[in-house]
């Protein structure tokens, strides 16, 4: 019988040329997407015995089954399914981009239990990333006849009768050989293959079967051992999230997370979602306990792993979650999301939209639950992950605020430990106006700050920034609970009413001091003035405006910000001892008065924390003052 090649349609022609050259970009899921169908194949004969009584489903009869032959560079993947007849092998594999299974699932909707993944009919072809050549030996239920389809790439395709014993598909690869760019020895191995059945389609329903060899040992003799060829089944095919919750332990999630290799740490929390609605989808998520090495840095991938239909699509789906719950490990599963060429890109659809909205208010929610029932565990989050719930508040101009801003904390001052901003407001007397914070380094830094002091002789509780962030984050949120935010460092706390009088005396009366020092001081600073909060402490600085001193320190330390400048005030305790000596230097010594107006700013400036702008002239200073 002659055999006449048969070319594929032009459209299909350059599809294929690009599947040659890896429209994916990994190699290794061609053994995905021939599973994949292999799965689709026996889902259909499940379809057809819902609707014809006289075909029997017994899932025992099905199966799938790898086989690797080394010596003759042969890769074959059969399946016990629906096979295909010769009109469907020239419909289904002839023409890339015409799916069997999209048909067919369109007759079939109505019936539950079982999903056809393979809607777009391009998987097959990703076999020519790594063959030569492919053969397709199929013999469709009720047909006592099998066809061949041959195929080495874009020059064509034939299609023959043949022998098949049983009814199902025997697709065989034959492997190219290895180049220095390339290797593709690497899918005869045994291991190789096994990992990559594990990764991608661990969870498909139907068993993967692959002949290994093992080491047994001899009949008959002693400390003999001889290879011997065995089918053994390489995954695990019911997925953990599809199992009920009260099935499972704390353990088997722990396990699970293990398995995944989702973190070397022990997950503090799990959340297993199970939605059966507008769009259906499973999902375990983890909290883990501890930061990602990399976490803050550029090489940190965030993302949930996608499957569909028990087969992976993607080991990281970034739009799954949002920046500021960029730590969340897990995976999600979906029966209902569209997927374009590959299964390897997700359409931007309303589904997908719709799951990382629930996915984002879950996490949310667990996370609202962990702060109010076990506050220890929250605080080890917290100290793990809070930096990153500030930078969200932040991020994308506060878009996010309303959702993070009862999941923050600060050191209290009171308290001694973290607090809320909900706790906080609720300790409020009913004569405080302002929510208190304080930034420096560290909470023993800030404890010692001048500025505190008014505030702390109120009786009133300031919260300690110390991260970078906080203050741009408070920034941001502007108010809490109708409660504005007040730095200890501003011009104005909104409590020295009752110094007013005696402050606006001072200015008046010295006037021409402040005016000297300023002038002293060469515009390091936009105002010289009496303070309305220093108790014990001779001098401070507080800022004007919107940007802090803290805020300034940070952004000079960014690229191109060294002109970023707050309006620093120095402020001078009108009954500390020194002001009497600045009077009396201001009086009778005008170099004298230049020199503690030099000594006042530079201590001002260490206490918050800033260098010294010139060392050598600020030891000489203090030198003259000790001769």
């Amino acid at each position: 019988m002659t055999v006449t090649k048969k070319q594929f349609q032009a459209e299909s022609k350059r599809l294929l040329e690009m599947m040659v050259n890896s429209i994916y970009s990994q190699k290794e899921i061609f053994l995905r997407e021939l599973i994949s169908n292999a799965s689709d194949a026996i889902d259909k004969m499940y379809y057809k015995a819902l609707s014809d009584d006289s075909v029997k489903f017994n899932k025992e009869d099905y199966y799938v089954k790898i086989v690797a032959n080394k010596q003759d560079r042969t890769l074959t993947i059969s399946d016990t399914g629906i096979g295909m007849t010769q009109e469907e092998l020239e419909d289904n594999l002839g023409t890339i981009a015409k799916s069997g299974s999209l048909a067919f699932k369109k007759q079939n909707e109505a019936k539950d239990g079982y999903d056809i993944i393979g809607q777009f009919g391009v998987g097959f072809y990703s076999a020519f990333m790594v063959a030569d050549g492919v053969t397709v030996i199929s013999r469709a239920f009720g047909s006592d006849t099998a066809y061949k389809w041959v195929s080495e790439g874009v020059d064509g395709y034939t299609i023959e009768p043949t022998e098949k014993a049983e009814v199902g598909t025997d697709i065989i690869l034959k492997i190219k050989e290895s180049t220095e760019d390339d290797s593709y020895d690497e899918y005869l191995e045994e291991n190789r293959l096994k990992s990559i059945v594990k990764k991608y389609s661990d969870f498909i329903r139907y068993p993967i079967k692959m002949t290994t060899t093992v080491q047994k040992p001899k009949e008959g003799e002693e400390n003999e051992f001889e290879e011997v060829q065995e089918d053994e089944t390489i995954n695990s095919m019911v997925p953990i999230w599809r199992k009920n919750k009260n099935e499972l332990t704390k353990e088997d999630y722990d396990n699970f997370y293990a398995e995944k290799h989702y973190g070397f740490d022990k997950p503090l929390k799990h959340i297993h979602i199970s939605v059966d609605g507008a769009v259906r989808y499973n999902a375990i998520l983890y909290i883990p306990e501890s930061t990602p090495y990399d976490y803050y840095t550029k090489e940190y991938e965030k993302g949930l792993e996608l499957y569909s239909s028990g087969v992976l699509i993607m080991n990281k789906c970034a739009d799954l979650l949002p920046d500021y719950f960029s730590f969340v490990k897990g995976m999600v599963d979906s029966e209902d999301l569209s997927l374009n060429i590959s299964r390897e890109i997700l359409q931007q659809d309303k589904q997908l939209k719709l799951i990382a909205k629930n996915i984002k208010n879950k996490i949310k929610k667990e996370l609202q639950s962990l702060l109010k029932d076990d506050r220890e565990a929250y605080n080890k989050f917290y100290d793990a992950f809070g930096r990153q719930l500030k930078y969200g508040m932040y991020s994308d101009f506060g878009t996010h605020k309303e959702d993070l801003q009862d999941l923050i904390m600060f050191y209290s001052s009171t308290e001694k430990k973290l607090v809320t901003l909900d706790e906080y407001v609720s300790r409020m007397p009913e004569d405080q106006k302002y929510i208190y914070y304080a930034t420096g380094e560290s909470n023993e830094r800030i404890e010692k700050l001048p500025q505190t002091e008014m505030v702390a002789d109120k009786g009133y509780e300031i919260l300690y920034f110390t991260d970078d962030i906080d203050e741009f984050a408070i920034k941001m949120l502007m108010t809490y609970k109708e409660k504005e935010f007040k730095s200890v460092s501003s011009g104005d706390l909104g409590i020295e009413a009752d110094e007013k009088e005696t402050n606006e005396q001072e200015e008046k009366e010295n006037k021409d001091l402040f005016a000297a020092m300023k002038e002293a001081l060469s515009g390091k600073v936009s105002d010289v003035r009496a303070s309305k909060r220093l108790k014990s402490h001779p001098v401070c600085l507080t800022a004007d405006g919107e940007i802090t001193i803290e805020m300034e320190k940070i952004l000079k330390a960014m690229p191109n910000n060294e002109h970023v400048k707050a309006d620093k005030v120095l402020e001078i305790n009108v009954n500390h001892d020194v002001f009497n000596s600045l009077k009396a230097a201001f009086t009778s010594d005008k170099d004298k008065l230049n020199l503690y107006t030099n000594l006042l700013y530079n201590q001002a400036l260490l206490i918050e924390g800033l260098s010294v702008e010139d060392p050598v002239e600020f030891t000489n200073d203090i030198c003259k003052v000790m001769v």
